[in-house]
């Protein structure tokens, strides 16, 4: 490849970076090649700090979590009841529309075998789908490139972070950091390339490597026209980054419909911190409201781009909360806690079972009911299609919560 070349395509992977104008019959031209690989989007949101499940998922009927969490417990009449057992927090109002149009799947239960609680650790088994005491290199989501996405089709990056500190699921692929999710937003520049992926044998990741300054630069002076929502994004952070996530899916071009390259295949977004080991009531209702405005907004903002039903999005934690509430109002490290997963093409309900609060393990925390990799051998099969063996590194029984 000449290096002219190399640079004038690596100028597109620098963001989705270069924001494109809004065209006429742009949401339209990309709905209409929706049902291919290419065009499908993965949007991952991780609930830094390791989540609390038992009051984002409500077991309201159950009379041992009121037992367990007596001062923090979600009142009963203040629940959103989703059926006779369990409900919402009540600051996840904004995805109850989610759940009347059945496009809200609630995965239930979700560990792993031998929970480790440390919060580097448990995120990395997260990120790269290893067994507890197994330790591997790259993430969960660059294998599923390397078992067969990438020969399914040619994307302009492999993914872009926004607002992480590492690159998690995407390490070891050719993907992008954004950590400034305004400065996107206000002049269409990535930060960073992925140096993980850079520090592979892949010598064109080395040259990009060593040219990256100039694509920066060259990024830098190609502020294109940004596209015009008439979504409304929450402000804060994580406002800003479903802002910054939404314009990179505006980024494909409408004049790309007919083209062989695809976009972004993923996408991945923070909020945080869920360590809530103290007054835990005001920190976590104030980051589940976070949650449910910016995925009500991303939602809107997709609709919007024709790109709702090609995308899939999915939240993901180290861990949970400790069954049993603590002596300062909060939670400490625990094990299973339930995930969300929403889009148009997302069958709603609940999934995996509930973890029995009458039947907790030797340090009190529930235990796991569904394996985390489940999740992830879904996606790799059914909305990628590729095999989920390379992936999850071993076999796992496939979820329902894909429509087909």
């Amino acid at each position: 490849m000449k290096r002219r070349d190399f640079l004038n395509h690596f100028s597109t992977v620098t963001g989705a970076a270069l924001l494109s104008a809004h065209a006429p019959g742009w949401a339209q031209a990309v709905a209409n090649r929706a049902s291919s690989v290419q065009d499908r989007i993965l949007i991952l949101i991780e609930l830094k700090g390791g989540n609390d499940g038992l009051n984002t998922v409500v077991p309201y009927a159950d009379p041992a979590y009121y037992q367990l969490r007596n001062t923090i417990g979600i009142k009963t009449d203040e629940v959103i009841k989703l059926d006779d057992k369990v409900g919402l927090h009540p600051d996840l109002k904004a995805m109850l529309p989610f759940w009347e149009k059945n496009e809200l799947a609630i995965v239930q239960g979700v560990g792993y075998p031998e929970a480790n609680l440390s919060h580097f650790r448990s995120i990395e088994i997260w990120d790269t789908a290893s067994k507890a005491n197994e330790y591997l290199v790259d993430g969960w989501v660059t294998r599923g490139f390397q078992a067969g996405l990438s020969a399914k089709a040619r994307f302009t990056a492999e993914g872009v972070l926004i607002g992480m500190n590492d690159f998690g699921p995407l390490a070891g692929a050719k993907a992008v950091s954004l950590n400034d999710p305004v400065a996107f937003v206000n002049q269409s520049r990535l930060a960073r390339v992925n140096e993980l992926a850079a520090s592979t044998q892949n010598p064109a990741l080395r040259y990009l490597l060593k040219v990256e300054n100039e694509i920066t630069q060259a990024a830098d002076g190609l502020r294109g026209d940004k596209y015009v929502f008439n979504t409304v994004f929450p402000t804060g952070q994580f406002g800003n980054s479903v802002a910054a996530a939404a314009q990179i899916v505006a980024s494909q071009r409408s004049d790309n419909a007919d083209k062989k390259a695809g976009g972004v295949p993923v996408i991945c977004l923070t909020l945080g911190s869920f360590d809530t080991h103290q007054n835990q009531a005001g920190t976590h209702a104030g980051l589940l409201k976070q949650l449910a405005e910016g995925m009500a907004a991303l939602k809107s903002a997709l609709t919007e781009l024709g790109a709702w039903d090609r995308a899939l999005v999915m939240t993901f934690s180290e861990f949970g909360r400790r069954a049993r509430q603590n002596s300062s109002g909060g939670t400490d490290h625990g094990t299973a806690a339930p995930h969300f997963i929403t889009g148009g093409a997302v069958r709603g309900g609940l999934y995996g079972k509930a973890p029995d609060l009458n039947r907790l393990d030797g340090n009190q925390n529930v235990l796991y009911t569904t394996d985390f990799r489940q999740i992830y051998t879904t996606v790799a099969q059914q909305w990628w299609g590729v095999n989920s063996d390379v992936v999850v590194h071993g076999r796992f029984d496939q979820l329902n919560f894909l429509r087909s």
